[in-house]
């Protein structure tokens, strides 16, 4: 457990470690992160509480000017642990009696894997469509929809696994500030073949606040990892494919690809008339003369396989409705980039 100015959180949080249902053994590793409030006095005061539950207790932290980031912080609790497996609480969020037992049982059966749960998102109505994607998306999805602008599938602070799989995936970026270093290990766990699981009971109690470090990170450095992670992954193996949205965002991730990519691109499709008037769009940026234009047609006229640019449960269902009746199969004939 990573903690950087936590206090007011933090009790609610160690009592909720002390009421997990696993009767196996359990270490509790804190590293502040320079805190400047007093989280690392109340972790001391549970400190006895919790050791006479049977849970070992290592903190340390360093007291330097700035905070390191969240990679350092999460990096440095890891090497001071010895568990053999890991579950990852962040300090503002509170855990149900049962995580630490269904997850570890779920890990034990798939070593290679991040397991994550479902969660409560308090307020309650924060993120909603965010926190109804979290919960919602089939085991299939925790694996297909991984280029989507939510990041991680399984969210970074119910994640579960073997010590022996973070080893193996390399630690986390330690950047600080503005890097995703969850989406950094996401991608590179998937890279080397591991697993996504979820165990589906809501076990996280997920808290929404102005201070979290998730608002640190910019929408451009996230776009950029996923155009990259899509680009080595999907569209590498693809020899041709079709945008769906003619818009704004199927035209920015058309001028994010590669050259290559670029070339690839055999259409933009729509539904707007308007944009399907147009015939094509014009890359008025490219150094190619003639410049590359590429068509613009209806979905009902474009061939698979598709990435689809269109946000997911913005259209009253008219987008699912849309895909369904061309009875494409996710994974396959299309992936979810939005």
């Amino acid at each position: 457990m990573p903690v950087y100015n936590a206090s007011c959180w933090l009790d609610e949080c160690l009592q909720a470690i002390l009421q997990q249902d696993f009767t196996g053994t359990m270490e509790l590793s804190v590293f502040d992160d320079a805190s400047t409030d007093d989280s690392r006095k109340v972790v001391e005061v549970w400190r006895d509480r919790l050791e006479a539950r049977g849970i070992s207790v290592v903190i340390s932290g360093h007291n330097s000017a700035q905070p390191r980031g969240v990679g350092y912080a999460k990096n440095k609790a890891i090497s001071q642990s010895c568990g053999q497996y890991l579950c990852f609480q962040d300090a503002d969020d509170v855990m149900m009696p049962q995580r630490v037992r269904l997850q570890y049982e779920a890990s034990v059966l798939c070593p290679d894997s991040l397991i994550g749960c479902r969660v409560q998102r308090v307020p309650e109505g924060s993120t909603e469509r965010y926190t109804r994607w979290i919960n919602a998306i089939t085991q299939d999805q925790l694996v297909t929809q991984v280029y989507t602008s939510h990041g991680p599938t399984v969210i970074m602070p119910t994640w579960f696994c073997s010590r022996n799989w973070f080893l193996k995936v390399g630690w986390f970026d330690e950047g600080g500030k503005g890097v995703p270093e969850d989406l950094l290990f996401f991608y590179q766990s998937l890279r080397q073949g591991g697993g996504v699981a979820r165990v589906d009971q809501c076990l996280l109690v997920y808290r929404y606040h102005e201070k979290a470090t998730t608002h640190s990170v910019t929408e451009e450095t996230i776009w950029s990892q996923r155009v990259g992670f899509l680009q080595e992954k999907v569209l590498s193996q693809w020899e041709s494919f079709t945008i769906w949205n003619a818009g704004k965002q199927g035209r920015k991730l058309y001028r994010c690809l590669s050259p290559t990519n670029q070339k690839k691109v055999k259409a933009f499709c729509d539904v707007d008339e308007n944009k399907i008037q147009k015939g094509f769009y014009t890359y008025e940026e490219s150094k190619e003369r003639p410049k590359p234009k590429i068509p613009i047609l209806h979905y009902k006229d474009a061939s698979a396989p598709f990435i689809i640019c269109v946000k997911l449960d913005m259209t009253e269902g008219v987008l699912e409705e849309n895909l369904n009746s061309l009875h494409l199969k996710e994974g396959t004939d299309y992936y979810h980039f939005n």
